[in-house]
């Protein structure tokens, strides 16, 4: 008899998918005979290219010739022929949905994702509000598993195994880091405004943090007009300064180069769960959103995490609905030296 294989589907945003990855990883390390397959969206091939001997990757292409129900037809048919023995959908929407159905409708082991979505909305409520930490993204995703019949122990640390990230990738785009450097990646943007840290506040901490390291290089993460505009100006002002998206190719070298950061400054955006893959420690920013919904990085810590208690908190979990206050305190009243103060505590130690 073939050896079990399990396909697990999760589409959606970067850091959703990112924070797949320990549960993945730990499952293939338990279940060493089970053949894992991840159907995912193409950037997240070099989550799991690389990740394990049995975990393989295969692309959904939701935007192009996979679009539609006629593309999901096409995936589903793509999937009948890899014979998978249990499905496990982790996202729970219209598309994992219908080819849930599919696989039900011809008899296939499958579960899916329970996100707790009654008890997010409680969370975020304006009224009658009930703060407390709910199930983890990651508890989430290892709840499905169990009801497979795959419990798992979730033992991850990192993407790259004991031999460390293959950094002479890097060399001669970023250069080597000598014994004692002191690097600092800042991700200062995110899909929200309710998660996004003013920018004159980003930029109060990137000229105290020089100003006290002046031996320290910060490396600025992200992409888009708006923000590369924005990082040219603070690296006219600071040599220190390095724009990522200028010199490196790809989420694979970006990920090599977050392994050997002494720490990342980031929203609560795909970025913390990057850095968190390669057990770099995140100081994150929280506004609109918050820790208690389920999404901090893996393995990162709470005191770690820059957050105000104000009563409206959190009022959205994705960070994309209005202000109910209209003046965003949760970031405009945040402390630069509050920020400061966590990320030399770390470079520091």
């Amino acid at each position: 008899m073939n050896n079990p294989h399990l396909l697990i589907i999760r589409f959606s945003a970067m850091g959703d998918v990112a924070m797949l990855v320990p549960v993945v990883a730990s499952l293939a390390n338990t279940y060493p005979k089970l053949r894992i397959t991840v159907l995912s969206q193409p950037f997240a091939r070099a989550f799991f290219e690389k990740l394990a001997p049995n975990v393989s990757f295969m692309e959904a292409r939701l935007k192009k010739e996979d679009k539609g129900i006629k593309g999901l037809n096409a995936i589903y048919r793509r999937l009948q022929a890899k014979h998978f023995t249990a499905v496990a959908d982790m996202h729970d929407v219209l598309r994992t949905k219908y080819l849930r159905m599919r696989f039900n409708v011809d008899r296939y082991k499958v579960a899916h994702i329970n996100k707790h979505r009654k008890e997010k909305r409680q969370l975020c409520s304006k009224d009658n509000k009930q703060l407390r930490q709910l199930p983890t993204s990651f508890s989430n995703y290892a709840d499905v598993l169990s009801k497979l019949g795959y419990p798992t122990d979730l033992s991850f640390t990192s993407i790259f195994d004991s031999s460390g990230a293959p950094l002479s990738e890097l060399q001669a785009a970023i250069g080597t880091k000598a014994e004692g450097d002191r690097w600092i990646g800042i991700a200062p943007f995110a899909a929200h405004k309710g998660k996004i840290l003013p920018v004159e506040k980003t930029e109060e901490v990137i000229n105290t943090l020089i100003h006290n390291n002046p031996q320290c290089r910060i490396f600025l993460f992200g992409g888009g007009e708006r923000e590369m505009k924005q990082f040219s100006e603070w690296k006219e002002k600071h040599p220190q300064c390095t724009i990522v998206g200028n010199h490196l190719k790809g989420l694979s070298q970006e990920l090599i180069l977050m392994s050997q950061l002494n720490v990342m400054l980031s929203m609560d955006s795909a970025n913390m769960h990057l850095a968190s893959l390669v057990n770099t420690p995140v100081v994150s920013i929280w506004g609109a959103t918050h820790p208690y919904a389920g999404f901090m990085g893996w393995n990162q810590k709470e005191s770690n995490a820059v957050q105000l208690p104000l009563a409206c908190r959190p009022c959205s979990v994705y960070g994309g609905k209005p202000c109910h206050r209209g003046d965003y305190a949760c970031l405009n009243d945040i402390k630069p030296e509050t920020i400061v103060e966590k990320i030399e505590n770390i470079i520091g130690s």
